[in-house]
């Protein structure tokens, strides 16, 4: 049946490595399940429900991903928009999260529209083939730039904004050592490295613990290692379930907070979506992704089912190239990571006990397959070059895979018509180009 479903032969893959690339992409994103909930339960919304609704909504969005195009990328409720929708729509626009929600869903139906009627695969097939290899690029730093800093190896800094964290403190050590161990894995071919680097930098962990080398300091940040229970209840999801409103709308205003949803959806999930297939190489002589749409239409139900269950924009993950790295090639990946949503339901507090210096390292090491690509881009033709390069630099500089392409599709057609190569320009980018400068002059 997996075989019929999947095509594993025809993809040159095992049941075997596809669960093991699973169960990493989901250890990668398993942040998601503590820190969406944190985020947005600061407009008041039920934190314990907001669990349930992000671990219901990621597998609805990752089963869709699996079913409709049999690709190995899982999806959740992505970071920055979770933070825009709480801190920006709700806490400074002053819109209820009922509210929010509706704009996310309104977003989810546009989203799904557009992606029937072929205009998102058009933006994609539009990018240049540079600008795809420096996206995968981009994303591979900007990976693990996040795995840095979730261990605490850089931290932020008044006044350089980024510096070098304590390397004498038992997580920062942690994350180094196990960053160490994982390439070593990688090196000796070990079939789910980077699956095992995480365990094996937990594990460490726990035995800092109980020797009293790590100290608990919720404070500081440092919780306990060590599970003290496997298994609880998973919490209602009835107080945010189906609680969109329209009341209240001025519409102008919630235009503008919907278009802000889908822009930053938009780009990011085409960024994600060329990085990781770049480096998976599923990109066909065309540089076209074959089945894009079944990909850009799951990320679309995605967001309208999670608006119904009450969380944030679902977006496909960047953290999907760990399991891509450890060897995942079809949707029976990303059916793997969805299905570990709806188990960790169940066994929350186990996945809880997950420190975030034991992905650090897996992380890391997806930021150096990915830096691969670099190879592939055109630097010697600086109409090439340079925006290749922007997009690389921006992604990081700006915390953003939709600000990096912004910049380097902008620097793409500005440079391509200012040396008289315009004709090297197809119009689809040209409109994307003319939207990023309004995006930007906008604010």
């Amino acid at each position: 049946m997996l075989e019929k479903m999947f095509k594993l032969k025809e993809n040159n893959t095992t049941a075997k490595t596809e669960i093991l690339a699973g169960l990493t992409t989901f250890m990668t994103m398993a942040y998601i399940l503590i820190v969406n909930p944190s985020i947005l339960s600061a407009t008041g919304m039920d934190k314990g429900a907001l669990l349930t609704a992000t671990c219901i909504a990621s597998f609805i969005g990752t089963a869709c991903m699996a079913l409709f195009s049999n690709y190995p990328f899982a999806l959740a409720p992505g970071m920055g928009l979770n933070a825009y929708f709480a801190f920006t729509v709700v806490l400074q626009k002053g819109y209820t999260w009922q509210t929010a929600l509706a704009a996310v869903l309104v977003e989810g139906i546009i989203f799904i529209i557009l992606s029937l009627i072929n205009v998102r695969e058009a933006i994609f097939n539009a990018i240049p083939k540079n600008l795809k290899a420096a996206t995968s690029v981009g994303i591979g730093l900007f990976i693990a730039f996040i795995g840095l800093q979730n261990a605490h190896i850089i931290v932020n800094d008044d006044a350089t904004l980024v510096a070098l964290g304590n390397v004498k403190s038992v997580p920062v050590a942690l994350a180094l050592i196990g960053t160490v161990i994982t390439i070593a894995l990688v090196i000796r071919k070990v079939r789910g490295a980077l699956l095992w680097g995480i365990l094996a930098t937990w594990v460490l962990g726990m035995i800092c613990q109980l020797t009293g080398l790590y100290v608990i300091n919720p404070d500081a940040g440092m919780y306990s290692l060590i599970p003290t229970a496997i298994v609880s209840a998973p919490p209602s999801i009835m107080p945010v379930f189906a609680k969109m409103s329209f009341s209240g709308l001025h519409i102008l205003d919630f235009l503008v907070v919907v278009f802000s949803f889908l822009f930053v959806d938009l780009f990011d999930t085409l960024g994600t979506l060329i990085g990781v297939s770049t480096k998976a190489g599923f990109l066909d002589k065309d540089d076209r992704l074959p089945h894009i749409k079944g990909a850009l239409l799951a990320d679309a139900v995605g967001t309208t089912a999670g608006a119904i269950c009450g969380t944030s924009t679902i977006t496909t993950f960047v953290e999907s190239a760990s399991g891509v790295a450890d060897g995942g090639r079809t949707g029976l990946t990303s059916m793997t990571a969805g299905i570990l949503f709806l188990v960790a339901l169940v066994f929350s507090p186990l996945i809880g006990t997950i420190p975030s210096f034991a992905t650090a390292p897996a992380l890391i090491v997806v930021g150096l397959f990915m830096l691969e690509n670099v190879t592939n881009i055109e630097f010697s033709d600086y109409t090439e070059g340079f925006p290749a390069f922007m997009t690389i630099l921006m992604m990081i500089v700006a915390y953003s895979i939709s600000e990096g392409l912004v910049f380097g599709v902008l620097s793409y057609v500005l440079l391509k018509a200012l040396s008289g190569r315009a004709k090297e320009l197809n119009p689809v980018i040209v409109i994307i180009g003319f939207l990023f400068l309004l995006k930007l002059l906008a604010g």
